[in-house]
């Protein structure tokens, strides 16, 4: 099989290979995080001025820091964001030009979400604090400008599994009610068994190894990957989850998770769309200036339009 990579992914992977970066599975999570949540905030475009960013730490319990962006005006449809970064890496600075342009473009109150990182806290906590965050933005959202009958979730790798499985745990416990989710490249299936998994496991930016170093960190017990709130690819039934947008590219070993997901959803009648990049690894959304990462945040925010605009709002 002929692999071809676009110019300007390969032009990064160089550049990337070239900054001395060892891989991040050979490293202490301590180190991986300042390595990797540099190398990010190197890649990443800007941040674009937001008319308000609020940075706010609730009482109520455990619900995880969060990051604000309100555009102005209101009451306005709600976004909470799941950064990725393998449940290790990865925090509010690592996605918020992504978070700000989201908000200007999309006119929606953003909350990012600050939670808690492997191997200091390993499964269910990512996914116990984004539930938290779900809840507190339900009940919140009014207070900030936000209408809480207008929220949706999105999330990249790591992010966009944990976005996932909040779909399904909104849709069991009867709400809060969730009119779209937005993932890109999202890890569904911890079992790491797909064949792009064996197809892809090495040199395109995201290996079988470092993944399994990030899985390894998240799941004190690899048992746990059968748990639905870790591998939401695994629920019995996809029916009744929003309206879905689903980005995954071709050298990306999570590629076969979202191809997965996105046939379910069309098998249990959920809308979705699936969109695959070709020639771009995992990891091109942060990848400034190139053709995808710009392709992939206006699809995103076309997504998220469509989904705010078929929800009534308040009167």
């Amino acid at each position: 099989m002929t692999i071809s990579m676009h110019p300007q992914a390969l032009a990064m992977l160089e550049a990337i290979k070239a900054s001395g970066e060892p891989p991040l599975e050979t490293l202490s999570a301590a180190e991986a995080r300042r390595l990797a949540d540099e190398r990010v905030v190197r890649t990443n475009g800007p941040p674009e001025p937001v008319e308000a960013v609020d940075t706010l730490e609730p009482s109520d319990a455990g619900v995880p820091r969060l990051r604000l962006y309100h555009p102005g005006g209101g009451p306005l449809p709600v976004l909470l964001f799941l950064h990725g970064g393998g449940w290790t890496v990865g925090n509010l600075e690592t996605h918020d030009p992504q978070c700000r342009y989201l908000a200007n473009r999309v006119r929606c109150l953003v909350v990012a979400v600050e939670y808690r990182l492997a191997p200091e806290h390993r499964f269910p906590a990512a996914y116990e604090d984004c539930w938290a965050a779900l809840r507190w933005v339900a009940d919140h959202a009014a207070t900030y400008g936000g209408d809480p009958g207008r929220i949706a979730v999105a999330g990249d790798s790591s992010g966009g599994g944990l976005a996932v499985s909040l779909c399904i745990a909104a849709r069991d416990a009867g709400g809060p009610s969730l009119v779209g989710q937005a993932l890109i490249y999202p890890a569904l299936d911890l079992g790491m068994a797909t064949d792009s998994y064996r197809r892809l496991a090495d040199g395109y930016f995201l290996t079988a190894a470092k993944m399994r170093w990030f899985v390894n960190n998240y799941l004190s017990d690899p048992m746990q990957a059968e748990d639905i709130r870790a591998s939401p690819l695994r629920a019995a039934s996809l029916a009744g989850l929003p309206p879905a947008l689903v980005i995954i590219t071709d050298l990306d070993p999570l590629c076969d998770d979202g191809r997965a997901y996105a046939a379910r959803l069309k098998e249990d009648g959920v809308e979705v769309d699936l969109v695959e990049y070709t020639g771009w690894p995992h990891g091109f959304f942060f990848w400034s200036g190139t053709d995808a990462a710009a392709d992939g945040l206006a699809r995103v925010e076309t997504a998220l339009i469509r989904a705010f605009e078929t929800t009534p709002k308040p009167l």
